[in-house]
């Protein structure tokens, strides 16, 4: 990992924490003194979004892809080949959101559907000869580095960041609005049970398309 990855790590994970430690101290404090608080609260706030924003354009930049299709050709490069279910795990996505990313990057030659050979239904994701050069020189994502940061801490503290993001969520009103990728126009959302149909037929068609190529 580089110095400017472990950086981007620690910085991202540490606001976090901090704010953490920040509630916790609101808390024990009675809110005697909020200034000082608020304002360490928004400058770590700027610093996330002064960090994700330049990681965000250094990658459409070097490679005209959005954040999260560049996650998906590391990831896929990592554990290729790699089937859209366990790549939607990794991604830490809904299957039907990977589905479309994939489409965009197969668009651009960047990877390849390839039926299994053992079992017809499953396919797998590969990165073609144009995609293998593209990650070479690649530079690295927001996000990936933020699921490595999280991964690493302990599932106690994970649980004390999830309710810190969700009163800051709660603060904007944002409970409710659906989840863009960072800094991406693709959208992370449940399936609906309305559409749960529809997008079946869309996992249905991933399968036969792959089949005839």
């Amino acid at each position: 990992m580089s110095l400017l990855q472990v950086l981007i790590v620690l910085v991202v994970v540490g606001v976090i924490l901090l704010l953490i430690n920040i509630y916790i101290q609101m808390q024990a404090n009675g809110m005697r003194d909020k200034k000082p608080i608020i304002s360490n609260i928004i400058d770590n706030l700027r610093r996330v979004f002064q960090i994700l924003n330049e990681q965000s354009k250094k990658v459409e930049r070097e490679t005209g892809l959005t954040g999260p299709q560049l996650w998906a050709i590391k990831t896929i490069n990592e554990r290729s080949p790699i089937n859209i279910s366990d790549l939607a795990n990794k991604l830490y996505l809904h299957p039907i959101s990977v589905i479309g990313i994939v489409d965009l990057l197969e668009k651009q030659d960047l990877v390849k559907r390839r039926p299994s050979k053992d079992d017809r239904r499953v396919v797998w994701i590969e990165l073609t000869a144009k995609g293998n050069d593209l990650v070479k020189s690649a530079p690295e994502v927001a996000q990936g580095l933020l699921v490595s940061g999280l991964e690493e801490i302990s599932a106690n503290n994970l649980i004390e960041i999830d309710r810190s993001m969700k009163h800051l969520v709660k603060i904007f009103g944002a409970q409710k609005t659906p989840p863009k990728l960072i800094l991406s126009t693709e959208v992370n959302v449940p399936i609906p049970p309305w559409n749960v149909e529809v997008a079946s037929m869309r996992l249905s068609r991933h399968v036969k398309g792959s089949r005839t190529t």
